[in-house]
């Protein structure tokens, strides 16, 4: 059984093992299901995939790079370091 401490601003403190259980993070968002007899079920809010659809940026494709290409620019970086 694991216990939290509520603060006078109405604020109260999530146990380490409940965080890791529910794997929770900083600012997410949590939920309070009110049972019956006093009880409140507490989950993670559970976002579906369209809801968060968006938020990387895309980065432009490229087009692939040779091996050759990849060992030039490795020897160029190479001589650069040398060389200082």
């Amino acid at each position: 059984m694991e216990t939290g401490t509520l603060s006078s601003k109405g604020q109260i403190t999530i146990p380490k093992k409940i965080r890791e259980y529910l794997n929770i993070q900083t600012s997410e968002k949590i939920i309070f299901i009110p049972l019956e007899e006093g009880k409140v079920l507490i989950t993670a809010e559970q976002k579906s995939a369209t809801s968060i659809f968006g938020i990387l940026k895309h980065r432009r494709k490229k087009q692939p790079v040779s091996t050759e290409q990849m060992e030039t620019a490795i020897r160029k970086r190479r001589l650069k370091r040398t060389v200082k």
